[in-house]
């Protein structure tokens, strides 16, 4: 299936949604907590595939905002995780060449979550090739809300007028500023909503979303999101004919 894939066609920055944990441990009869641990290999091997195509970014939905109100026990559980999962795949991410980021109010992780993530983002940000951003926190209205915030202060500062804001002005002040729109989105589990992710940043994205449960997310099920990627026509509201000409 790879090899079908054209190289002169690959999104520059591919978004996922990594949903489906739950319901995965669910069908094995365990905790959900051990679904978010079965979901490692998933994550490496999309990381992994997608640094051997060649694509500049891909943004992994880790944490949202709203899941801290999920149980304590599961929260203090993914942080736990998340901490060792970091440490863990150092070596991965610098065999790769891929150079770790983030976006969100990492601010309000736990410390050791915090600390790992700038070692990681140390160890690894002489790379080169994908750039890995992991969503910690993060919600899209948390996001827009923020930039409207710095925006309006760096205006009563003087540094804009009212009259200077455009797409390109207010996209600066994103947590994804500098980064390419995802031209791809791919949710797992079946589920069709972006669950408050990337508002801004996924207008024209194509979505993908298969029925497979996030753990068992593997590079074929990556090769197949990209080949149905290739045959979509984007437009950007104007005719086929004039995407063709």
């Amino acid at each position: 299936m790879k090899d079908h894939i054209d190289p002169g066609n690959l999104p520059q920055h591919i978004a996922v949604i990594m949903d489906g944990n739950g319901r995965w441990a669910k069908q094995q009869g365990a905790a959900r907590v051990f679904g978010h641990r079965s979901a490692i290999k998933a994550v490496r091997e999309v990381t992994e595939g997608c640094a051997e195509l060649g694509i500049k970014y891909l943004t992994l939905y880790a944490f949202s905002t709203e899941n801290w109100n999920r149980p304590k026990f599961e929260v203090d559980a993914l942080m736990t995780l998340l901490v060792h999962t970091i440490r863990g795949e150092i070596k991965t991410l610098m065999n790769n060449n891929v150079r770790l980021s983030t976006i969100g109010h990492t601010e309000s992780l736990p410390a050791d979550c915090q600390r790992e993530l700038h070692e990681a983002m140390r160890a690894t940000e002489g790379n080169t090739g994908l750039t890995l951003i992991l969503a910690l926190s993060y919600s899209g209205r948390w996001e827009i809300l923020e930039a409207v915030r710095n925006l309006t202060a760096d205006i009563q500062r003087g540094r804009f007028q009212p009259s200077d804001i455009d797409e390109g002005l207010f996209n600066s002040y994103l947590n994804t500023g500098g980064i390419p729109d995802p031209e791809l989105m791919i949710r797992t589990s079946g589920e069709m909503r972006i669950s408050n992710f990337m508002l801004w940043q996924l207008a024209y994205s194509e979505f993908y979303m298969p029925d497979v449960l996030w753990p068992d997310f593997r590079k074929p099920h990556l090769w197949e999101a990209i080949l149905t990627y290739q045959k979509r026509e984007r437009r950007f509201g104007k005719t086929s004919e004039q995407v063709v000409k």
